[in-house]
């Protein structure tokens, strides 16, 4: 059936059909009825898996980047997924980049992005995630403070899925100042995430990818460590810190980045983001210039897995993101040593059941 419905989409300019499936999901989301049919559609067995202190229902994850806002949450959390990851979410509401700015390579089945982090902001989510700090007419019409925060922890667990929350800087925050940026979200985010992720890998924000030299990223980390430690203690509860890496950098790039995430106390770590190489494309939209997803990236984020568990050497769990567009693909990423898994442009080409598909395959 999916088939069908993506010959409609795939008539659509892509960043439309992506709105357009997303408002769908929000809209079944919200209504009750309507989300049970669509999880019985897609309830997987249960595949249980434990990493990051934390027990997740099946192995199979939704990437960062589908989700910008948390918008769809409760409609995602039907399809099957083990945990879904909403964001990048950015301090200060920004546009991104300008349109045209996502491409299908339909002969690759390949996406290329260059959207920039676009985000509503950290406010906007986390209303998404506690309606109860918006304040209510009563409360503006006669100036009394809003409600306060009240330490709730995530509560988007309808579908049994649990929530990590990507976090990246602000396009107009230089690098040397990126810090205050990260330490904000997760005080923002403490309260919600099951896990955060710390963004410092989309090739679309410049001078972001330069956050993963040792020096830089082991002085960010540090400093987001500390205000963990600080909103474990305000909430009561463990706070896990996932590190997301590209796919583009050199064996002793990577192996430092991997050093200074594992010296900051970090948690674990995702492979890989969106690639900038071109290497092997058919698609006359090749030169299009962001990030590159789907099939041509899994040979890299393969190799790039493989170079991080030797490297962990079982230290902290690795997640493995970037062309799992098949069981088989999934499964070989788990037996090379990853934790758990996620996906983005899979969906796009194969559509929601291969949550389901790849769960049962396992």
């Amino acid at each position: 059936m999916y088939n069908f419905f993506r010959s409609i989409l795939f008539r659509l300019e892509p960043e439309h059909a992506h709105a357009l499936t997303l408002y769908a999901l929000r809209i079944t989301g919200n209504i009750a009825p309507l989300r049970w049919l669509l999880a019985q559609q897609f309830k997987a067995p249960p595949k249980p898996v434990q990493a990051f202190g934390l027990t997740f229902k099946n192995p199979v994850g939704l990437a960062a980047g589908y989700d910008k806002n948390g918008d769809a949450i409760l409609g995602l959390s039907t399809l099957g997924f083990g945990h879904i990851e909403i964001g990048t979410v950015t301090p200060k509401p920004q546009a991104g980049n300008p349109s045209p700015r996502v491409f299908r390579l339909l002969e690759d089945e390949a996406v290329i992005n260059r959207l920039g982090f676009p985000s509503k902001g950290s406010e906007y989510v986390q209303l998404k995630l506690n309606p109860s700090l918006r304040s209510g007419w009563f409360e503006r019409i006669y100036g009394i403070q809003p409600r306060k925060k009240t330490g709730v922890t995530t509560s988007i667990h309808k579908g049994g899925a649990m929530l990590g929350i990507n976090l990246g800087k602000n396009k107009d925050t230089p690098n040397e100042e990126a810090v205050f940026d990260y330490v904000a979200l997760v005080d923002n985010f403490a309260p919600y995430a099951d896990y955060l992720t710390v963004n410092i890998s989309s090739p679309n924000t410049v001078g972001l990818r330069e956050l993963q030299s040792r020096a830089a990223l082991e002085s960010l980390l540090s400093h987001v460590h500390q205000q963990r430690l600080v909103s474990q203690a305000a909430h009561k509860k463990r706070i896990p810190i996932l590190v997301k890496l590209a796919p583009d950098l050199t064996v002793a790039e990577l192996d430092d980045a991997i050093d200074a995430i594992l010296r900051s106390k970090m948690d674990g770590i995702i492979v890989t983001n969106t690639t900038l190489s071109r290497e092997g494309l058919k698609s006359n939209l090749k030169g299009e210039s962001g990030g590159l997803s789907g099939s041509p990236l899994t040979v890299k984020s393969e190799a790039v897995l493989h170079q991080t568990v030797n490297s962990v050497n079982g230290a902290v769990p690795i997640v493995s993101v970037g062309g799992i567009m098949n069981p088989d693909d999934a499964k070989r990423r788990l037996e090379m040593g990853a934790a758990l898994v996620q996906m983005y442009t899979g969906l796009v080409y194969r559509g929601p059941g291969l949550v389901k598909e790849i769960v049962k395959a396992l």
